[in-house]
């Protein structure tokens, strides 16, 4: 008798993505080899969804939107309520582990904004962190910054499963990002092109949905393209893959694949060795080989 499948969690992601000559890069953080989810992978930022992330009258006092400028902003398929939750999730998530904060100081103060932001790097954070923030009344978060991308929920095979809203994000010009040297190990700004070159060459090997998502990026030229998309975005269907396993690794089959939907799926090796396709192809299957996830042709 087959097991229920485990419940996933709550979880959000954001693409932070800053100008860089006629186009954008995109920041990528390193996950610790200790980490339970893609250990040694490169991924954007993001976490679970805390009980704390849940408490609309407290945030909603301390946010630029209200509630109706929640759910234009980033709800389409989900309810205000629930959207604001994954909004408070991304925004304290991201601040935790790539330093950047996506609010505004009551009076308006620099200073107020790199004292935060130094205060992250020598001294550990409290559970509460932000809630102690939000309470002092000095902050505004700023949930308008916020975009809708997609909605990907983990393969009934992987866990621990995760069911998580990515959201798109300019960085403000006045911080810079950086690794909490403790669930992320390193980061690094790059073009599209530059990680998914980076991923078939092994040096920045990257977590599925994040190749996948990179990917899409590249289809947008130019920033204000992408500015543009983010302004009209939805979320769009819910992606789950199918997870397949392999001799030496496994197969993904992403949602739009021609075989998601078939009882029985089997692939060889030396067939997919010679299918990996290179970067820029579209693709809706990635094969995990020594290591490295890699697009690989039907």
């Amino acid at each position: 008798m087959r097991a229920d499948p485990e419940k996933p969690r709550l979880a959000s992601t954001i693409v932070l993505v800053r100008p860089h000559r006629t186009g954008f890069q995109v920041y990528l953080l390193k996950r610790s080899g200790e980490s339970g989810f893609f250990p040694g992978s490169y991924v954007f930022p993001g976490g679970a969804v805390s009980s704390q992330d849940r408490d609309a009258d407290l945030w909603l006092r301390h946010s630029d939107l209200d509630l109706q400028g929640v759910e234009l902003q980033l709800g389409g398929n989900l309810p205000a309520v629930e959207a604001l939750a994954y909004g408070l999730a991304a925004i304290r998530e991201t601040f935790e582990e790539a330093g950047v904060l996506l609010a505004s100081h009551a009076h308006d103060d620099p200073s107020g904004m790199l004292a935060v932001c130094e205060r992250r790097k020598v001294d550990k954070l409290s559970r509460d962190w932000l809630r102690e923030w939000a309470a002092s009344g000095r902050w505004q978060l700023l949930l308008s910054r916020l975009a809708r991308w997609a909605h990907w929920i983990t393969p009934e095979a992987i866990k621990p499963r995760f069911d998580t809203r990515f959201f798109l994000a300019f960085v403000p010009a006045d911080q810079e990002c950086s690794p909490d040297q403790q669930e992320t190990i390193h980061g690094i700004w790059v073009t599209p092109e530059q990680g998914l070159e980076a991923n078939l060459r092994g040096e920045i090997p990257l977590s599925p949905p994040t190749l996948v998502t990179i990917q899409e990026l590249l289809q947008y030229s130019a920033l204000r393209e992408l500015q543009e998309e983010a302004k009209n975005r939805e979320w769009g269907e819910s992606r789950m893959p199918r997870l397949v396993r392999v001799e030496k690794g496994a197969v993904i089959l992403e949602p739009w694949d021609p075989m998601i939907q078939e009882k029985k799926v089997e692939f060889d090796l030396s067939t997919l060795k010679k299918s990996v396709l290179p970067v820029g192809q579209p693709f809706s299957r990635l094969w995990l080989y020594e290591g490295i996830w890699r697009p690989v042709g039907v």
